[in-house]
């Protein structure tokens, strides 16, 4: 049953409170009221791509950075004082204690407004939302991360969450796929992917490029010839619509059950804790029941996405 009540009501969970099964991993809400956010102070921006930031901040209140704690998955409202906010996946570490992180593709006015944002600026952030991915239920089994272009930040923090803990699972397969090489994120996580013998890592891009010595072809595709066994293998699946919709078609044919294949669904939130009905896609909202669900569950709502 998804958790309606109000931010303000919730009592402040940590992950050790995260509760198995799909779609129902929940972790600390920050105090207060749930439409005022706390402040913080950008300490940080990388470059990523031509067309994505990551931005770290810190709470300007030490005891909500000490208190913060999110589940694998769950997503934030990031806002410039002035122009208003964004949802986005939070993409640093859960063990993080020292900045919050969230990447950024520049689009529509928000994500302008964040782009022009320097090192010492203020921003309003409200977070965590939602679900994260059921972690502790997976224990034990093979992780297949299969991503795309930015698709990458809704899965970042869960991949780090692995390998931090990646005694507890059987495998960690990584397909990350982009148009070109300069538009991969976390390059400098990728560096150490490849230097790990405890993970398999596929990257390819659409079409040939100079230079280029790993695989090449859209991520549908090269899923299909990478064949994974679907025996207790849970895949997670994040990038571009159409590229879910044809890697969808290749998990089943490579015999993935809905039950076992996850994705995380990014329908325009507002109020982000289930009361304005932005998000809504039949009886679930995506703020609060989501983002993360299953094939499975996402068979059951309307065809609305």
């Amino acid at each position: 049953m998804a958790d309606t009540t109000s931010g303000a009501a919730k009592k402040r969970l940590t992950f050790a409170d995260v509760v198995p099964g799909a779609s129902t991993a929940k972790a600390g809400k920050l105090a207060g009221n749930s439409y005022v956010p706390e402040i913080a102070t950008v300490v940080e921006i990388i470059q990523e791509t031509p067309t994505i930031k990551t931005f770290r901040m810190r709470f300007d209140d030490p005891a909500v950075m000490e208190s913060f704690s999110f589940a694998p998955g769950q997503v934030g409202q990031l806002g410039v004082f002035g122009v208003g906010e964004s949802t986005f996946a939070i993409t640093s570490k859960p063990s993080e204690k020292e900045f919050i992180q969230f990447s950024v593709m520049r689009a529509g006015e928000v994500t302008q407004a964040l782009h022009k944002l320097s090192v010492g600026d203020k921003v309003g952030i409200r977070a965590p939302m939602g679900c994260g991915f059921p972690m502790d239920a997976w224990k034990g089994k093979k992780i297949l991360f299969v991503m795309g272009g930015i698709g990458s930040a809704a899965l970042k923090a869960t991949i780090e969450y692995c390998l931090e803990h990646r005694a507890d699972y059987q495998g960690v397969n990584i397909l990350y796929g982009a148009t070109h090489p300069t538009n991969f994120t976390y390059q400098y996580d990728i560096d150490e992917w490849q230097k790990r013998e405890d993970i398999d890592l596929t990257l390819t891009i659409d079409r040939e490029c100079d230079g280029w010595q790993c695989d090449v072809g859209m991520v549908p595709a090269v899923l299909e010839r990478m064949n994974p066994d679907p025996a207790n293998t849970i895949a997670i699946l994040c990038g571009p619509p159409i590229m879910i919709k044809f890697a969808l078609i290749s998990f089943m044919k490579l015999g993935f059950t809905p039950e076992q294949t996850y994705t995380t669904l990014e329908k325009r939130m507002k109020c982000g804790i289930g009361i304005c009905g932005r998000c809504n896609v039949g009886p679930k909202y995506v703020c609060v029941d989501g983002p993360v669900f299953s094939m499975a569950e996402l068979n059951e709502l309307p065809d609305e996405l």
